[in-house]
């Protein structure tokens, strides 16, 4: 397995022709960053079942071959894709949460705003994780059912107004997802950020109010 592109530091998008001197490690650091890229971009402009292998080592700018040092087939590197981006993403919550006032609103809404914020900069990237991923086969929903997991237990680590049972974290998780998803197929991702009230609401009813029960 080649080296992760955050082992290495300045991993080049492009290797020099005929004999570079790199590094092995370099080198198929760089290969695997282009096509981690390159399945993004290929599954964004064709959707996930038209996208080809052929599609992806042509951006990538790598052999067929190459490919297969790195991939089993398309929806192994479209996985490995998936974590990647889901790993950057989960970070930056993480960060933000990290970042804000011990207030757990001000901690929630800081959370949703960063998580808004990235997917409604690379609005590509953003479509192919969030809707594509459905596409992906069932293992695919598998990993994106462990990510949710993982914001599930972000959510009881960040602390909660009042106990709730531990379904609750993954209907809220659940629930994010679904808005998320119907609001970037009728608007579009860019506008991802307008929905950091009606995500806080949903938070707020779910797991702030008072119990009635």
């Amino acid at each position: 397995m080649a080296s992760s592109a955050s082992d290495i530091p300045d991993i080049p998008r492009r290797l020099p022709r005929g004999s570079h001197g790199l590094d092995r490690d370099v080198v198929e650091a760089s290969q695997r960053t282009r096509l981690l890229e390159a399945v993004g971009r290929a599954v964004a402009e064709r959707g996930y079942g038209a996208a080809t292998i052929e599609d992806i080592v042509r951006d990538a700018g790598v052999s067929k071959k190459t490919f297969y040092d790195h991939f089993a087939d398309k929806q192994d590197c479209f996985l490995a894709a998936y974590e990647a981006a889901s790993e950057e993403l989960l970070e930056r919550v993480e960060e933000a949460h990290a970042d804000a006032d011990e207030d757990w609103a001000e901690r929630t809404r800081a959370g949703i705003r960063a998580y808004l914020r990235w997917l409604a900069a690379d609005p590509a990237l953003a479509r192919v994780y969030l809707v594509e991923v459905a596409a992906a086969g069932p293992e695919a929903l598998e990993r994106r059912e462990r990510l949710r997991d993982r914001y599930a237990e972000l959510m009881r680590a960040r602390g909660v107004p009042r106990e709730v049972p531990e379904e609750i974290h993954h209907a809220v998780v659940a629930a994010v997802d679904d808005l998320v998803v119907r609001h970037i197929r009728e608007h579009g991702a860019e506008r991802l950020p307008e929905l950091e009230p009606v995500l806080m609401y949903l938070q707020r009813a779910l797991l702030d109010a008072p119990d009635s029960s």
